[in-house]
């Protein structure tokens, strides 16, 4: 049976009871395993705050006992919760994503006779332990304790081993990635350094990349060597080879090797029982030197495990103390620094010690910052509560990573979309660093180029389709203000016409605001008038919006519902029409008046809820519990429902994340609503009330500690902001940071 150590036994009690809690450390409230399964896709893995290094156990391969292999179905996680197959660590592994990617560099630990493969070598596990910057389990075939912790771009792994034979081996032929390729080269009789080929990130072929390490174990092996798996041959050619088809081992040779399947391996004779042998692992996306810096600054000679455990701890009871809580269920306080812990994996460094970071699709080119380069990009999902967070906790990563997105356009030409270590992947819909910027400034973060900003905002707003990888179809959009189908995708079961419209809205509508924020009026109207096409698409007959086609009818025949759970639907991505209906948070009035007035809006959006027809794991529609608030006298429908929807998706069981978690973004939805205010409207500076969560909140801002505190149960009967009385439930973020402390009076009646 496998453990996990995550709570203290006081507050798991405390749980149970739904009583309030001591303080602790707010490590101590966050548990990593939740959303490792039902494809929350995080891990339990140890990482600093928005670190380059992630080492994560890797348990997705290798046997029929898993439940969930990579290798027989579509897979994006190095590490699944109800798997029992323990095949080593991967390293750089990325968190909540949904595509394949990232999680390679392999290391394991064995003991007697040497094997290198890993169906062979991989075993069954206990007793797993996890915190921020530490994980531990216990290898049940070869009784070793395997611990792992890191620093920003560094790794360190601690193997306790019986008495006798045991090995360390690197895995260069597997991982999760779908590119193939390595090399791996002996430095000295404990060092080893190399590459190894990454990307193709959600299946474009061409965006690969590599990575470079360099490996130093702590005790001088017996004997090492590399191994290499050998093609399959046929015929006279198969008698001559005896390791045909097999993992042959390389005890005599010393210089280099690469192909698709290789690695290498260190044996150790004379093992003690209880003697440690460690393993500390330094990479780069910039060349093997840097992984050599990168190792060598953050893990010092002489530096210890548990040192670097303990500053992996530091760091992240840092970065989750900028925000206080007191009162709520243990259990409250565990979904909310864990959903704070997961917010705070991306966007994640890709620039060395040294400033060097791969240059924005020109590969093989180097750059460098006198700052820190961020990558990781997932810009669809973030742009809508992520870096809001971070601009309100953390404005000075948010500034750089801003800095890093106007970079990208100087190095490339364009904004980035779906960024991934230095290439483009285009991956999802929309021009969404657009509002992420225009977010940023508008909320008082000003410390970066914004005429180059508006520069690159205008150019994929306005240049034809022909020369836009950002809007591919916006000639269209420009000239009859919507996307008909079959424009940019002939097969309609794969057209996202629609979607791509409304995010076009959304960026347009934040690209008007930026433009009139630096005097630019005939732009700002030009792209405020852009902003309101989506009402092409609004269907009276259905109540919803329908794809149009070529000719400008509407799509027959029509179902509004279909597209749930993730099936192919002609108009809309990963969503039906339900999702995306709602979704003009720029213009609510205009939707409102278009749905025949604020009676038939609300009804049909608390529809929408009781019929089941929102999907809390679809980014466009995870705001629309907080459109309720837009209306004088509904506001209790926003209370009611993201209370209901956090109750019932947010939870401390491994599954406590609805769905994948999107680099952060479900994990962010979480931290505001429980904190009681929310981000409505991607590049617009205002935040949608709600009832908090907790008794009292302190958040460490630019401009001082914000205070909220609740007072009572139930439904919110006034708000005040200092000494002054709040009417509305919709807040500029200036007057937030400014009005003193921000107080809910509850009562239990609506």
């Amino acid at each position: 049976m496998r453990l996990r150590r995550t709570l203290l036994a006081a507050a798991l009690a405390a749980a149970l009871f739904g009583s309030p809690v001591r303080a602790q450390e707010p490590v101590d409230w966050v548990d990593p395993f939740i959303g490792t399964t039902n494809f929350g896709t995080t891990n339990p893995g140890a990482v600093t705050p928005n670190g380059m290094m992630a080492v994560v156990p890797f348990n997705v391969m290798g046997s029929d006992t898993n439940r969930y292999d990579k290798d027989a179905r579509w897979w994006s996680t190095p590490y699944e919760y109800h798997n029992k197959f323990f095949t080593g660590f991967a390293h750089g592994a990325l968190s909540g994503v949904g595509c394949p990617e990232m999680g390679s560099l392999l290391t394991m630990a064995t003991t007697g006779e040497l094997t290198v493969d890993y169906r062979e070598y991989g075993t069954a596990y206990e007793d797993e332990t996890a915190t921020p910057g530490y994980y531990s389990v216990m290898l049940d075939k070869y009784g070793i304790l395997a611990e792992a912790t890191a620093t920003p771009r560094t790794s360190a792994e601690r193997y306790t081993f019986p008495a006798g034979k045991g090995h360390i081996l690197l895995n260069l032929g597997e991982g999760l990635t779908n590119e193939s390729g390595a090399m791996v080269r002996r430095v000295s009789a404990t060092e080893i350094e190399g590459m190894k080929l990454l990307g193709t990130f959600c299946y474009n072929p061409q965006k690969v990349f590599p990575v470079y390490f360099v490996l130093r174990v702590s005790k001088t092996p017996s004997a090492s060597g590399y191994w290499k798996k050998q093609r399959l041959m046929k015929g006279v050619e198969a008698e001559w080879t005896p390791d045909n088809g097999k993992y042959k081992l390389y005890t005599e040779y010393g210089r280099e090797m690469a192909g698709d399947d290789v690695g290498y391996w260190f044996t150790f004779d004379d093992l003690r029982a209880g003697e440690q042998v460690e393993v500390r692992m330094g990479i780069s996306y910039v060349s093997t030197e840097n992984a050599r810096r990168n190792l060598d600054a953050e893990q010092p000679a002489g530096t210890t495990f548990d040192a670097i455990r303990e500053q992996a701890r530091a760091r992240w009871n840092e970065d989750l103390g900028r925000i206080r809580v007191e009162g709520g269920t243990a259990a409250q306080q565990t979904v909310f620094y864990t959903a704070l812990y997961h917010a705070l994996l991306h966007p994640n460094l890709v620039s060395d010690v040294n400033g060097e970071y791969p240059l924005m699709e020109r590969s093989g080119e180097v750059g460098v910052t006198d700052g820190e380069r961020y990558t990781v990009f997932s810009l669809w999902d973030t742009c809508r509560n992520v870096h809001q967070l971070l601009t309100l906790v953390y404005p000075e990563r948010q500034t750089e990573m801003v800095r890093s997105m106007v970079e990208m356009f100087e190095e490339w030409g364009w904004l980035p979309k779906w960024e991934l270590y230095g290439r483009e992947t285009f991956t999802m819909e929309g021009d969404p660093a657009i509002p992420v910027i225009v977010d940023t400034w508008m909320k008082g973060l000003r410390d970066f180029d914004v005429a180059t900003a508006y520069e690159s905002m205008r150019k994929s707003a306005t240049t034809p389709g022909a020369q836009n990888p950002l809007r591919p179809d916006i000639d269209p959009y420009v000239e009859r203000g919507y996307i008909p189908l079959g424009f940019y995708a002939k097969d309609l079961a794969g057209d996202t016409s629609v979607s791509h419209a409304l995010e076009y809205y959304v960026a347009d509508a934040a690209l008007s605001l930026l433009a009139d924020s630096l005097g630019k009026k005939e732009d700002a109207a030009l792209f405020r008038e852009r902003s309101s096409g989506y009402k092409h698409y609004y269907c009276p007959e259905f109540g919803t919006f329908r794809p149009i086609t070529h000719k400008g009818g509407f799509l027959s025949p029509f179902d509004p519902q279909a597209g749930e759970n993730f099936t192919a639907a002609p108009g809309f991505h990963e969503g039906s029409a339900w999702n995306y209906t709602f979704y003009v948070p720029h213009d609510v009035e205009g939707l409102t008046r278009l749905m025949g007035g604020k009676r038939q809006f609300v009804e049909k959006l608390q529809m929408v809820f009781d019929e089941g027809l929102y999907d809390p794991a679809n980014e466009p529609d995870i705001a629309y519990a907080y459109l309720f608030s837009r209306f004088r006298g509904e506001e209790w429908r926003t209370q009611k429902e993201t209370r209901r929807l956090l109750d019932k998706y947010f939870t401390t069981a491994p599954d406590g994340i609805p769905g994948n978690d999107d680099t952060g973004t479900m994990s962010a939805w979480a931290v505001f609503t429980m904190l009681g205010l929310y981000p409505d409207c991607p590049g617009e500076p205002y935040y949608t009330l709600t009832a908090p969560t907790f008794d009292r909140v302190e958040i460490d801002t630019d401009g001082g500690t914000l205070v909220i505190e609740r007072h009572g149960e139930g439904y919110i009967r006034k708000m005040t902001l200092g000494d002054k009385p709040l009417k509305n439930y919709r807040i500029l973020h200036g007057e937030l940071l400014k009005g003193g402390t921000l107080t809910f009076e509850l009562q239990t009646d609506k």
